[in-house]
């Protein structure tokens, strides 16, 4: 006869077999005492038509490690639109085709950074001189205990020729 145990079966779809659950969850990891900030970087002028790469740098300013992943996301403005490459790799597009995101893995330290990147084309109807706003980057955290920090815009100028051409 066994005692104090037991197996939950959890329904699922048709094609499923059903799966064993231990009725007791995993603890959850403990948060850090962290605070993630967006800095604000305005990319490298285009030309109309042209590309250019919107970074969404975040710094940890501690004073803890990150115990817990976080997510940068890239709004774009309209006159835009997103080209992949992302970086990193687990940067996802939208269904509206107007935010990137992207996830890091918990373990930013104190001091350190993260970068995002998405690479964009202009539309070829924008004129030059325009500054091209809306655009803004945000991250998200269980361990961020500071919010006020946690967005910044950017502004890309449109040019007639692209730097270093």
């Amino acid at each position: 006869m066994t005692v104090g145990v037991a197996t939950v079966l959890v329904a699922g779809p048709a094609w499923a077999s059903p799966h064993q659950v231990s009725r007791t969850a995993p603890a959850a990891a403990a948060l850090s005492n962290s605070d993630l900030e967006v800095v604000r970087l305005d990319p490298e002028p285009a030309t109309p038509g042209g590309s250019t790469t919107i970074q969404g740098f975040v710094g940890n300013l501690g004073p803890e490690t990150t115990a817990s992943p976080f997510v940068v996301t890239v709004s774009l403005p309209h006159g835009v639109t997103p080209e992949k490459p992302y970086w990193p790799d687990t940067c996802v597009l939208s269904s509206s085709r107007r935010q990137v995101h992207c996830e890091f893995s918990a373990g930013l330290k104190k001091d350190r950074s993260a970068t995002a990147l998405v690479p964009v084309r202009l539309d070829d109807e924008l004129k030059v001189g325009t500054v091209v706003k809306g655009g803004w980057v945000s991250v998200r955290s269980l361990d961020d205990r500071n919010p006020l920090n946690n967005r910044a815009p950017f502004e890309i100028t449109v040019v007639e020729t692209a730097p270093g051409h």
